[in-house]
């Protein structure tokens, strides 16, 4: 005979494996680490970050219905069955009446929705059925959800158990309602959609609105100066509505037709790659420092910013998606650098839409939010840096995937108004706040511009093609035509698999311009680059050029500064000329031939070595014997003067080294006094943490293997159970504190007994039923067999398991 289902981890023992698999795509928090068995899958799933996660993860339509199942309850589910469950539900939804068939317009009427929407939960773990197929809420879903639930306030029962006839009736509260005075009235209208408290005057009459309320227990008091309005009084003034408006479907987004989307996203991405490329350049040449704290100082980010040629907030933006790209890293040394990693040779000599596709992909994946650089993030006294632990914001990638793949609906060539966008994702992250939602908004769309993903405001051909290949969030749930639940979880779900990105590399491909090998240079000093640069032509200009203005065409001006910069890393006069000869399509004007000439005439006639100590005699002699001595030749002593020597060693090593061989020298600081010996102390250098390994996502091969064994431990597990029982009573098993919290927190609340393991002093394990009262501080307080009350320490209970 089977078990009769009287809780979430019953109902979960009674899915099938497709509904398991289900259930751990839409809630992958379950999978880490791996449960032992069922019932540790279904004691994780009701815990109460869980399923805070699930709850967050809900659109409006969702949780407006969980929230009436809320307020609905389970103490009648028995007496009034599912069709009395129903129509409450549906007279709280403010839907009593609709019909439940298909519309005119080929939709499911709202009623139908409901019973979707409900079945959802159920999917999502948030609910279980009993054997009549009346659905209850886990248990923690009301803690999660809070004691004003919707902005209702607590029921009646709860905060005054006495007065619970009085409102069991709604007409007679009505009545009464109608009877109150226009000030209490207007008092209870502002308590009505929440918060469902007030504060009570000071100095109250004997006939204020306050006290007519508390008389007629509409108020009942919970504070000396603090009253609360009953649901049950909340729900009457409401009209027996629990939302002020019940939005089911998303909706709609509106959208207007725009042009030359293509020409304009590629036009963005090439730009990106220039800057891109310029950064890798920049600092490959001068890497800036890493703060201690791990990310980009201001005044580095201003520098990038300058020399990128961008405003501050697009140069953040570089720089995490260089970094998001595996382009620069932190080099790790003792005194560590951002510096571009070796994948950027690869990255360099690939065709620009391949590169394309891998900071594209790698932005659609990463999860920092480059417009947080800058800004006061959570309580943090300073502002956010670059590069920085303060922008990492797992949300973001949600957000971003979200806001795709709603332009993903819209038809090719049509840009969504921002403010329908944005009432779509309030509608699907209900509990996010609006300003922070809003602010996540703007900078995607404004990042996606930047990458060539949109091209003015419209999903770009490429961009539809990486929206594909992401995978789509699993809270997003559409209802199609029929009113059915479309669903898509895990990596590629959604979409296409394009895990090389070649697919969309091609896309990309015919939309960059093509790279030229030549520049045309003017009489005034300018070169203009007629398309992309590419190679050593683009390494060689930002060498020996600064870059005047970028568009479709580049303009390059060579001046004293860029032309000495390129004398410095090795070029000759004659070099330089002739590489711009060779590159040039116009002939190399003769103002260029004399900058180069009177910079190089000018170049090197000073000259700056480097020497890390000197020694100095006024006996000549002596620094004759030293340059003479061979066992001195490791130190590269070199005259400068009669009486003053060079060496590229330390002041330190010098010294020992001359000491140990017969000299006797001291060393003396900048102003020439003695410096005495200090005994040496050694410290040892700091040690970086590695970075903690990648956790594979969970996929539908993982949650198919996982939900294989669980069903097999679960099998074992129960033939065990009944073998043990057979054999010698019922057996206790070893189960992890969190079920055993689960178990007991569930045994509260359905008033049933619990047999438990409780180890000793001196580690003596003894078997007691008992029947909880309240689990509370890491303890619980129950009844015996015996009818005494007693308290156990959770920590000392070895395991449990519900009296059979």
């Amino acid at each position: 005979m089977p078990t009769p289902r009287r809780s979430l981890a019953d109902d979960i023992r009674g899915r099938s494996d497709d509904e398991l698999s289900e259930l751990v795509l839409a809630r992958p928090d379950l999978a880490r680490p791996a449960p032992a068995d069922l019932t540790s899958l279904a004691a994780r799933a009701s815990t109460r970050a869980s399923v805070q996660r699930a709850i967050e993860a809900l659109d409006r339509g969702h949780l407006q219905v969980l929230e009436a199942l809320v307020v609905v309850g389970g103490e009648d589910a028995a007496a009034e069955g599912p069709a009395g469950r129903r129509e409450r539900l549906l007279g709280l939804l403010g839907l009593l009446g609709v019909d439940d068939g298909v519309g005119d317009d080929g939709q499911d009427g709202e009623g139908a929705v409901v019973d979707r929407l409900a079945d959802d939960l159920w999917r999502f773990g948030l609910l279980w059925a009993d054997d009549a197929g009346v659905h209850h809420v886990v248990r923690t879903v009301p803690e999660v959800l809070g004691a004003t639930v919707a902005g209702l306030g607590a029921p009646i029962a709860e905060l005054r158990p006495s007065l619970v006839a009085r409102h069991d009736d709604p007409a007679a509260l009505r009545e009464t309602l109608g009877e109150a005075p226009d000030a209490a009235r207007a008092m209870l209208e502002k308590m009505a959609w929440g918060p469902p408290f007030g504060v009570l005057p000071r100095n109250p009459t004997g006939d204020s609105p306050a006290r007519w309320l508390l008389e007629r227990h509409l108020l009942v008091p919970v504070a000396a100066d603090r009253v609360a309005l009953p649901r049950e009084v909340g729900l009457v003034l409401r009209d027996g509505r629990l939302h002020r408006e019940t939005r089911l479907r998303p909706p709609a987004l509106e959208a207007r037709s725009v042009t030359l989307v293509d020409a304009v996203a590629g036009g963005a991405a090439g730009e990106t790659l220039t800057h891109l490329d310029e950064l890798v350049a920049a600092w490959g040449a001068e890497p800036p420092r890493a703060m201690r704290s791990g990310g980009l100082s201001v005044r580095d980010l201003r520098a990038t910013a300058s020399a990128l040629d961008l405003e501050t907030e697009r140069a953040a933006f570089v720089v995490e998606l260089a970094h998001a790209a595996g382009l620069v890293a932190d080099d790790g040394e003792v005194v560590p650098v951002w510096a571009p990693t070796a994948d950027v040779d690869d990255w360099s000599s690939s065709d620009a839409g391949r590169r394309w596709a891998g900071v594209a992909r790698a932005w659609g994946d990463s999860t920092r939010a480059a417009h947080l650089v800058g800004r006061r993030v959570g309580s943090g006294t300073s502002a956010a840096n670059a590069l920085g632990p303060d922008v990492q914001w797992p949300a973001v990638r949600a957000i971003r995937r979200e806001v795709l793949h709603e332009l993903a609906t819209l038809e090719p060539g049509s840009a969504p108004d921002t403010g329908s966008l944005r009432d779509r994702l309030l509608w699907r992250r209900p509990l996010r706040p609006d300003a922070v939602l809003s602010e996540a908004l703007e900078a995607v769309l404004r990042e996606a511009e930047w990458l060539g993903v949109t091209g003015r405001g419209a999903l770009s051909t490429p961009g539809r093609t990486l929206t594909a290949s992401l995978p789509r969030p699993p809270a997003i749930r559409d209802l199609d035509r029929r009113g059915r639940a479309t669903t898509a979880s895990g990596p590629g779900a959604g979409g296409t698999d394009d895990a090389d990105g070649d697919g969309l590399a091609e896309a990309m491909s015919r939309l960059l311009p093509e790279p030229v090998d030549h520049v045309l240079v003017q009489a005034d000093l300018t070169a203009v680059a007629p398309g992309p640069l590419e190679g050593e032509l683009a390494a060689f200009m930002r060498l020996a050029a600064e870059v005047e203005s970028r568009g479709g065409a580049t303009v390059y001006r060579f001046t004293a500064e860029s032309v000495r910069r390129a004398l410095d890393a090795g070029w000759t006069a004659h070099d330089l000329v002739e590489q711009v000869r060779r590159s040039s399509r116009t002939p190399v004007p003769q103002p260029l031939e004399y900058l180069v000439g009177d910079v190089a005439r000018r170049h090197g006639q000073t000259r700056i070595g480097a020497a890390e100590a000197y020694v100095r005699s006024d006996d000549e002699s002596v620094l004759d014997q030293m340059l003479a001595a061979r066992e001195l030749a490791p130190l590269q002593l070199r005259r400068l003067a009669p009486t003053v020597l060079v060496s590229a060693a330390s002041p330190a090593v010098v010294v020992e080294v001359m000491r140990d061989h017969g000299f006797a020298p001291v060393a003396e600081a900048l102003d020439g006094s003695v410096v005495h010996a200090e005994t040496p102390r050694r410290r040892a250098a700091t040690r970086r943490r590695a970075s903690p390994a990648a956790v594979s996502p969970v996929d539908e091969s993982v949650t198919r293997t996982l939900v294989a064994g669980l069903r097999t431990a679960e099998q074992g597990s129960q033939q065990r159970r009944a073998e043990e029982e057979a054999r010698e009573g019922p057996r206790i098993p070893a189960t992890d504190p969190v079920v055993t919290l689960s178990l007991l927190r569930d045994a509260v609340a359905e008033r049933h007994g619990v047999w438990i393991g409780l180890t000793d002093q001196v580690g003596v394990t003894t078997r007691h039923l008992i029947h909880p009262r309240r689990v509370d501080g890491g303890r619980v307080w129950a009844t015996d067999e015996g009818g005494r009350e007693k308290s156990f320490s959770v920590h000392r209970i070895t395991g449990a398991t519900v009296e059979g």
